[in-house]
């Protein structure tokens, strides 16, 4: 049995559409969601392993990519949005309610990635987003409770579906800083 990353991975990568132009977001609300409009399509689609980007229940991994700042509009009910973590790089916009992460927003002009906001396409109803090229930040999945030793058979997994996963360091460099740290954090066992 193949080891669950992410709904909209498990079962394959599906391809985007060349032609694709954008679409909308919805929050996971019953009623009132927060709706977000993009008009562009998506760049840099990935398997993310943070500690601080969104995912759904039971997922290892978020899926994220990036569109131009420019394209990104709250339509409804953007009274419900929140910025989760006002001391982090990417201004994560929540809502209040469902906690689902609409988008993130770099507020400093100086960095690389300014300009440019972070998606969740798996919020959209609409196909033809780009598809995933690569994981990252795959080490991080220890310091968030992952046992160092199943982290073979996650990054062959990410192999298998057609995914480099990338770390700063060799793969056991950084799951053994990652160890280091999920241990002073409690999040592991010591």
């Amino acid at each position: 049995m193949a080891i669950a990353l992410h709904p909209s991975i498990d079962h394959g990568i599906k391809h985007g559409d060349s032609n694709f132009h954008g679409g909308t977001l919805r929050c996971h609300c019953a009623t009132h969601k927060v709706v977000v409009r993009v008009d562009a399509q998506t760049a840099h689609n990935h398997a993310c392993g943070c500690s601080k980007c969104w995912k759904p229940d039971g997922a290892k991994f978020s899926i994220v990519a990036v569109v131009p700042r420019s394209s990104v509009h709250v339509i409804e009910n953007g009274g419900k949005l929140h910025i989760v973590d006002h001391t982090a790089t990417i201004q994560r916009h929540a809502c209040r309610e469902c906690g689902v992460h609409m988008f993130g927003r770099i507020e400093n002009k100086d960095h690389p990635f300014y300009g440019l906001d972070f998606i969740h396409t798996e919020l959209s109803d609409q196909t033809g987003w780009s598809a995933p090229e690569f994981a990252a930040f795959v080490s991080s999945l220890i310091e968030q409770g992952t046992p160092p030793a199943e982290m073979p058979a996650i990054r062959a997994r990410l192999h298998e579906l057609g995914l480099e996963p990338y770390d700063c360091l060799s793969p056991p460099l950084m799951d053994a800083i990652a160890t280091h740290l999920a241990k002073a954090s409690g999040a592991l066992a010591a």
